[in-house]
């Protein structure tokens, strides 16, 4: 990138899990003078770091990592929270002169944190209703209505997800429109890059069942552990995070431990589809190979991307 080109006002790396993303972040922030700012939901959460493939001090190489290890187990995730702190890490950086590079993979979190999107107020008295159902019914019936009332937000979250789902039918009933229509068009509030980072099927697929079994060898089941004793299984969000909910099943015996391992690849693979589906609807997205062999090449194409947006 030439010396006199002014650097873009925000960079977002983006895709499903796997793909690269972090480490392309690392790479461009280290270019770019800038810090890297989490938009991985369950990054947010101290303590979840094997099961999030957080990176370690060391993989970080100097670069910042804001808001990685802000809540406790316990909290219950706020996109409207994260858009706060995320856009405050945004302006400070931008203030200085420095480039934001925004990374993650939680779709509703990148865009809350870029884009002109205002979350609907909650309604105690609906929000406790749709949460007694829940608790009554599980998950199924209320995901079933919410894909009869929004179809789009049906695909979108998963079934097991009972926190979205019924925070989705309150916006519904509260708002008397589609979960979906409450979002805007892709507006964005800043000048932002967007880059996706798009790995094929077959080595996506090989790469999790990779990243699960090394979790495994890292020790994610001790973690869990530790992370239950703290009120993991008590914490609406994180007690559903993938790989964190396959071990709680069989620490309480719901599951063999291998079982566990088996469904959280599966249920990483359908999450992965699901992230790229998102991404994918978003037109401003460019999207950059990173299949193995495109490697070598990712940063310097990204960095083209980027340079290109600038001086356009």
């Amino acid at each position: 990138m030439s010396s006199t080109a002014p650097a873009p006002r925000v960079i977002a790396v983006v895709g499903p899990t796997a793909a690269g993303k972090s480490d392309l972040g690392v790479s461009l922030a280290q270019c770019l003078d800038g810090e890297v700012i989490n938009a991985d939901s369950m990054q947010l959460y101290r303590g979840m770091d094997i099961g999030t493939a957080k990176l370690t001090t060391a993989e970080r190489q100097g670069v910042p990592h804001r808001l990685l290890d802000i809540w406790d187990v316990t909290e219950t995730a706020s996109v409207a929270e994260y858009q706060r702190l995320a856009r405050a890490e945004i302006d400070r950086l931008l203030a200085e002169g420095r480039t934001p590079v925004l990374v993650g993979g939680s779709g509703l979190y990148v865009r809350g944190a870029i884009d002109a999107l205002e979350f609907p107020g909650t309604d105690p008295e609906v929000r406790a209703r749709l949460e007694a159902e829940l608790l009554a019914e599980g998950t199924g019936p209320l995901h079933a209505r919410l894909a009869a009332a929004d179809p789009e937000a049906g695909r979108a979250i998963l079934p097991s997800n009972g926190r979205r789902i019924v925070r989705a039918l309150e916006v519904i009933e509260i708002t008397g429109r589609p979960f979906t229509a409450n979002l805007p068009g892709h507006e964005s509030i800043y000048d932002t890059v967007q880059i996706g980072v798009d790995v094929e099927r077959p080595e996506l697929d090989e790469r999790i069942t990779t990243r699960v079994d090394r979790m495994w060898d890292e020790g994610l089941v001790e973690e869990v552990r530790t992370l239950e004793a703290a009120g993991l299984r008590e914490g609406r969000t994180a007690s559903r995070a993938l790989g964190y909910q396959q071990v709680l099943a069989f620490l309480s015996g719901e599951c063999t431990e291998d079982e566990a391992r088996a469904e959280t690849v599966r249920a990483t693979k359908r999450f992965a589809r699901r992230q790229d589906s998102w991404f994918r609807r978003d037109p401003r997205v460019n999207w950059l190979s990173g299949a193995a062999e495109s490697r070598p090449e990712l940063q310097g194409h990204a960095l083209t991307l980027v340079e290109r947006a600038v001086t356009a």
